[in-house]
């Protein structure tokens, strides 16, 4: 699952939103680092859509367009929960190995090609 999907389920964990939220969403969670453009996050949710992660909870026009509300399915609620656990399991393997670094150990960063910072 890459990043963009994995925030995008996470956004809709907490109830349906519109596209727009979801952006807005998925920009909080990342602290701005992930910024979905219109056609990705579209293209995005019609294939969570396809694969029912997520379903199309409600529409309705405000302004003369359509604004079109997703929800997270109870399959995609699962696949969220089984990545982020997964995720957990690595992040947690990664600080024990990177604190078993001595560098790291003595509170030192380890600049270009091994040197101290």
């Amino acid at each position: 699952m890459q990043e963009p999907t994995f925030l995008i389920l996470t956004a809709l964990a907490t109830g349906p939103k519109h596209g727009y939220g979801v952006t807005q969403e998925v920009a909080d969670i990342s602290e701005g680092t992930v910024k979905l453009r219109a056609g990705t996050l579209y293209g995005a949710l019609d294939r969570l859509v396809e694969q029912e992660l997520i379903a199309v909870d409600r529409q309705e026009v405000v302004d003369g367009r359509l604004r079109r509300y997703y929800r997270l399915t109870d399959a995609g609620a699962g696949r969220l929960a089984e990545r982020a656990r997964r995720l957990r399991k690595h992040a947690e393997v990664a600080e024990t190995r990177l604190q078993a670094r001595p560098n790291l150990a003595l509170g030192l960063m380890a600049g270009p090609l091994g040197a101290p910072a």
